[in-house]
């Protein structure tokens, strides 16, 4: 199946709010960084701090971080520093998150690493922080930046207090540049739920109905009453409903409302779909009801799908269709565009990420009739292999609209999870045959780029020789993978033949049929460009796997082509 593209976050604070030039030098380093795509920064005088948010692939991010810390310990001097916010570093602090593919533990290591590298290349002492932290006390930030800047002196040489790396006496060097605090965080969402009310009492209510910390625990009114404490004085809290939030009401002048205001700090503890319909119970349970919900910045793509398979299933509807049809569900089920059009390229952080890296040069992103036009150009390519792919694409796509179809069939209701699942699946399928449609093309346009290389000497002879050896390799292995996964496509078309709705079960035929187009197409494609290697054994591996899947495919087309018949014609 295709692998989640990987995709970090990093929000980096530097110590600097008022002088535009020093901030730009710092956000330039940033943009000129390969891979990361630069997409806020939020400059504050009163803090004298800049919050800058950027991403891309963990190795990119990474490098473009240790960048901009670099530049910020030569253009900000901490020993003239004054804010109102707590600081204690030029950079202060440098969190990774991740967005996808990548897990939090992950980001710490990746966190740890690069703390690490900031002490040894750039002398500026780091701690590690939350998830990277490597003490547990070191968790909490403010335990790393105790004392701020101005407690550095002393903590330096303490060892229960020093950096985590590049502890040493305080110098002149870190009187300049401070101490980094270096950490991974899960992705925060801030989110505001409207209420059809006007009264901050009531919205409040409802924020400490639901948040973590909850509300204090009073004497007699629940209200008004005596607040009731620990023996140490501290108040006895009554906690909330969903872990790892913070939350509080207020009324927007601007829109007209009251709004529960949220910051979701564990998304996997509690996801945005169980924050919203639990914020819409609380809401309910004092009269009230939630009439959307408002997202303020931005947000993971699998926030906004995993919200819409669960309205999905809530709906027993099954969840294996087009990512935008998911993406709409959960628009429409949590009113994400009650205040303003909620646009998921301006919303969703992966998709600010492709906005520079558009897909208008990729065939997946062709009409029908501009796919089979490029087809049929004197060009190369696209060639049989991208259409082997894209068969097998359609393949997967007729099993899983026999599946959906299936699942949405009057009478059988108490089956819609079982075809739901099948639908998954074929979604999945579809989803890697369309990146393969491309990929088939690009090792094409390798092999071409490799024969261009110059052969005027024997070195450039050899590197040629060998590029073009990679390049060719490469191009059997793509419809190697096509052939694979197209080969999966029956499972499914099998499984709709026999189970599905009857009255598609030729749909099911169709899609084996392309399915093994497919698998022998792209066996074609396998063979033709194995037979270019030097290295015959690896040759000869390539073309008997591509043999047998192709003998395989006959076999499985053949005996759901059994099926299909059987079943159009048993009333004939």
């Amino acid at each position: 199946m295709a692998k989640t593209r990987q995709i970090v976050e990093c929000v980096p604070n530097f110590s600097e709010g008022r002088d535009k030039a020093v901030i730009k030098q710092i956000t330039d380093v940033i943009e000129a960084s390969e891979g990361v795509k630069l997409l806020d920064v939020d400059p504050g005088e009163a803090t004298n701090r800049t919050v800058v948010t950027f991403v891309g692939s963990p190795e990119a991010v990474v490098e473009a971080a240790f960048k901009a810390v670099k530049k910020a310990g030569e253009v900000i001097d901490m020993r003239r520093h004054h804010g109102a916010h707590p600081r204690m570093g030029a950079t202060d602090v440098l969190p990774l998150v991740p967005v996808s593919g990548i897990t939090l533990e992950e980001c710490a290591q990746l966190a740890r690493k690069l703390a690490e590298r900031i002490a040894a290349e750039l002398s500026i002492p780091c701690y590690c922080y939350e998830a990277a932290a490597m003490k547990p006390g070191r968790r909490n930030l403010a335990v790393c930046r105790k004392g701020e800047y101005e407690a550095l002196p002393e903590r330096m040489t303490d060892e229960a207090e020093q950096p985590d790396y590049g502890a040493r006496p305080f110098d002149e060097g870190v009187a300049r540049t401070g101490c980094t605090a270096v950490g991974a965080r899960d992705f925060l969402i801030a989110v505001n739920f409207n209420l059809n009310t006007t009264s901050t009492r009531r919205a409040n209510a409802i924020a400490f109905d639901v948040r973590e910390k909850g509300r204090p625990e009073r004497i007699g009114n629940p209200i008004t009453g005596e607040i009731k404490r620990d023996e140490n004085g501290m108040p006895i809290m009554r906690p909330g409903t969903l872990k790892g939030t913070k939350a509080i009401g207020w009324f927007i002048k601007e829109y007209g409302i009251a709004q529960v205001s949220m910051n979701i700090t564990d998304i996997n503890a509690t996801p945005l779909h169980t924050a919203f319909d639990e914020v819409s119970r609380a809401a309910q349970a004092r009269g009230l009801r939630v009439t959307g919900t408002e997202i303020v910045g931005l947000v993971p793509e699998r926030a906004v799908t995993d919200a819409g398979k669960y309205f999905l299933r809530k709906q027993h509807r099954s969840t294996g269709i087009p990512k935008e049809d998911i993406l709409n569900i959960a628009i429409k089920s949590m009113g994400l565009d009650d205040l303003r059009p909620f646009v998921p390229q301006e919303k969703i952080v992966e998709y600010m990420l492709d906005a520079d890296n558009t897909k208008a040069d990729k065939l997946t992103a062709l009409t029908v009739k501009g796919f089979a036009d490029e087809t049929l150009r004197e060009s190369p390519a696209p060639g049989g292999g991208s259409v082997a792919a894209y068969m097998g694409a359609l393949g997967a796509a007729l099993g899983t609209m026999v599946a959906n179809l299936s699942a949405h069939k009057p009478g059988w209701d108490d089956r819609w999870e079982e075809f739901s699942r099948w639908a998954d699946k074929g979604v999945e399928l579809e989803e890697e045959l369309l990146r393969l449609v491309d990929e088939d093309t690009e090792a094409f346009n390798r092999i071409m780029a490799a024969f261009s290389m110059p052969k005027s000497t024997e070195e450039d002879k050899r590197l040629r020789s060998e590029a073009i050896q990679g390049a060719t390799l490469f191009a059997a292995k793509v419809p190697l993978e096509t052939m694979k996964t197209s080969f999966k496509a029956f499972e499914i078309c099998k499984a709709m033949a026999e189970t599905g709705n009857p009255a598609s079960v030729s749909d099911a035929g169709v899609g084996a049929l392309a399915a093994r187009a497919a698998v022998l197409g792209a066996g074609l494609n396998v063979k033709i460009n194995a037979s270019s290697l030097k290295d015959k054994a690896q040759a000869e591996a390539l073309v008997n796997e591509a043999n047998h899947l192709m003998k395989e495919a006959e076999k499985a087309e053949k005996e759901i082509m059994t099926i299909v018949e059987k079943t159009i014609n048993k009333d004939i």
